[in-house]
């Protein structure tokens, strides 16, 4: 009976970890909206942005990683 409350608790970690992949997969959509947005009002300013633009897209995605990693080390590590 133990051992199935504790991968009970397992699955249920690595479930709310996927929360967080969910979160990386807004950000990232919501960064490039905000720059398609901005680049349709002023195209001339568009390309000097566009390396704001990947930086901001990898730190979002890191975390959607993270949250995998973590997922992964709840899974297979415990």
């Amino acid at each position: 009976m133990e051992g199935n409350i504790a991968e009970l608790g397992k699955y249920i970690g690595v479930g709310l970890t996927a929360i967080g992949m969910g979160g990386a997969a807004i950000g990232v959509g919501n960064v490039a909206g905000n720059y398609l947005s901005g680049a349709l009002r002023n195209p001339s300013a568009a390309a000097s942005q566009t390396a704001t633009l990947f930086i901001g897209m990898a730190f979002a995605e890191a975390l959607g990683i993270f949250s995998f990693l973590v997922a992964l080390l709840l899974m297979f590590a415990v």
